[in-house]
């Protein structure tokens, strides 16, 4: 589990929304957990099962697996926490909920990407996009106080994690 980052909570929320590289629509796979905090992201080129089930399998990695996760009605999405489940060895499955509201909060922490997106009139090349953001996610981390040492000032320790 990733060692810089403060424990979340074991209910989380899992979207996806677009970003326009090279004038095509790429995914942006997020979680965050139910007080808000970023769980994890994953920029693909499609919206399919395989996209999902990677990022669930990044997600899981870096944070332990959650009890429940709530998410809309992508058959994506659904597809991969249920191969998941099929491929797991612990008798404990992953809960699959679809409460609309619940996700308000991920909708919510779009919004922040999408904006500072917007400003950069979006991305030509894929790797540049994935690598801005990475950048963007960590100031979120960072302005939502998830990091367990921070350093003197947000600037310092934004420095430190992306080195």
């Amino acid at each position: 589990m990733n060692q810089r980052k403060k424990q979340v909570t074991n209910s989380w929320r899992l979207d996806e929304t677009y970003i326009k590289v090279s004038g095509k629509d790429r995914f942006l796979y997020r979680a965050v957990d139910k007080q808000g905090n970023t769980i994890d992201f994953l920029l693909t080129k499609r919206r399919m099962k395989g996209s999902a089930q990677k990022f669930l399998n990044k997600a899981i990695r870096n944070n332990g697996k959650p009890r429940i996760i709530n998410i809309d009605k992508s058959g994506a999405n659904t597809a991969g926490i249920k191969t998941w489940n099929k491929r797991s060895f612990t008798r404990k499955k992953i809960k699959i909920r679809r409460v609309k509201y619940l996700n308000n909060i991920v909708e919510q922490d779009h919004r922040n990407i999408k904006r500072r997106i917007a400003i950069s009139n979006g991305f030509k090349e894929f790797e540049s996009a994935q690598r801005t953001l990475a950048g963007i996610e960590i100031i979120n981390m960072i302005r939502k106080d998830q990091i367990l040492k921070p350093k003197s000032s947000k600037f310092k320790t934004f420095c430190a994690l992306a080195s």
